[in-house]
């Protein structure tokens, strides 16, 4: 496959080099004639590593839908790969520089060619990239590092192209790769409910300051900066923040705040709604809500999955009078009736919602034969990745190995970066040596 390559600007921050790379591959590797697009990377290496011999580590950003990190300074996980490794950041397709997909960029096309253009941006295709990026710069093999839908992404290589793997690291992010969506649902909603049931343990008044927002909501418009009517199901969708760590305490504060008194009545502060919209990621970045689903599926289609599991889960669907409880990394239908900028997307995510035949993401006949030692951290209160399906999963795998942890949250990475991969190293390590 003939793979254009651009190296870009450089520049040197905290005793690191910052080389820019620019790509530019097929929309549709099954069609080469296909529309290209513009595939961004960024490589990181200590200064004076320049010809050193050093191996390639490629970091599978979470998501899906969300550039790679812009660092900021030598530390956390980075730190620790940069001893071993020149690193490279990887904007998958559609996100950051990587002919990025927002409502501007997809204004011109129809509903049936969005959901068509779209199909083109799971973790299938971003191996693709990877693997035509690897032979462009020359390297034999390289290493990878996935957080969360990195982790997708990474058992995906592992299914296409294992013999281009030195070794796989994986932080929150091993995924069923053959269980029904539903089940993914089912576990991710009872998680969400143990987090509710923990935050509002943790913080009393947080329920009847949550249902006296909510009530609010339903009795009197509000609307947030951009002039979008906030909801009680947006409201909901902050929970998704319980997945983090330490993200009780600032949610509780936020609830505090919520309201003003403008002239004897009470209204929703600015501070509270701009804090709001600040959380709607969704708006920036559609494909995250656009595409989630689809990331579970092979061969079947998730009419609108976890919509379909809250219903068997009622208490998520908040009545006055009765307890609130938030929700989690779950998309749903109306989120493209209300959110601004999902709703020029509405017409394809039904489409997306409906199809039936997406390919297959793994290999599960190349995946049980593997060679390429797997080193995983496993959260085992991970609120977005459930702990008994990456277990399930890894069962399956030769040469995995996982770390389980009740220590960290799902952003354990983002937490502790250093520790945790200096763990996985370790076990890394300690596969390889049994493959010598």
């Amino acid at each position: 496959m003939h793979v254009e390559a651009v190296q870009g600007h450089t520049f040197i921050n905290d005793g690191c080099c910052y080389q820019n790379h620019t790509f530019e591959a097929p929309l549709n590797y099954s069609d080469p004639q296909s529309a290209r697009l513009s595939i961004f990377a960024r490589e990181v290496r200590l200064v004076g590593d320049e010809n050193s011999a050093k191996p390639w580590l490629l970091f599978f950003q979470g998501g899906p839908g969300f550039p790679s990190p812009r660092p900021n300074g030598h530390s956390g996980w980075l730190k620790a790969a940069l001893q071993r490794y020149r690193v490279l950041l990887l904007d998958q397709r559609g996100t950051g520089h990587s002919s990025v997909i927002t409502h501007q960029t997809l204004a011109h096309l129809s509903s049936t060619e969005q959901a068509e253009y779209l199909t083109h941006f799971r973790a299938d295709n971003i191996v693709r990239d990877a693997e035509t990026i690897r032979e462009k710069l020359g390297i034999e093999k390289w290493s990878t590092l996935g957080q969360s839908y990195g982790g997708f992404c990474t058992l995906a290589y592992l299914s296409l192209f294992p013999d281009s793997l030195l070794q796989c690291y994986v932080t929150g992010g091993i995924p069923s790769i053959d269980r029904p969506i539903d089940d993914v649902y089912k576990a991710t909603f009872k998680r969400t409910e143990q987090k509710n049931k923990a935050f509002f343990r943790q913080f009393p008044l947080a329920q009847q300051l949550c249902q006296k927002i909510a009530d609010h909501l339903v009795n009197n418009e509000e609307c947030l900066p951009n002039g979008q009517r906030f909801t009680v199901e947006q409201f909901q969708q902050i929970g998704i923040n319980f997945g983090m760590s330490d993200t009780f305490l600032p949610i509780y504060y936020l609830l505090e705040n919520a309201f003003v008194d403008v002239n004897g009545t009470e209204k929703l502060s600015y501070e509270f709604l701009n804090a709001m919209l600040s959380e709607q990621g969704f708006q920036t970045n559609p494909i995250y809500a656009i595409l989630h689903e689809s990331i579970y599926c092979q061969g079947s289609s998730s009419q609108w999955s976890a919509h379909r599991v809250r219903q068997q889960n009622e208490q998520f669907n908040y009545q006055q009078g009765q307890p609130f409880y938030f929700t989690g990394e779950m998309t749903f239908p109306w989120m493209f009736e209300q959110y601004t900028n999902l709703k020029p997307l509405q017409g394809a995510a039904t489409l997306l919602a409906e199809k039936s035949d997406w390919g297959d993401l793994y290999n599960p006949e190349v995946l049980s034969s593997n060679k390429v030692p797997l080193s995983c951290a496993v959260y085992a209160d991970d609120m977005f990745v459930e702990m008994a399906l990456s277990c399930e999963t890894l069962s399956k795998i030769p040469n995995s190995q996982a770390w389980i942890t009740n220590e960290y949250e799902h952003n354990g990475i983002r937490a502790d970066g250093e520790r945790v991969l200096e763990r996985l190293f370790a076990i890394g390590d300690q596969t390889a040596a049994t493959l010598v």
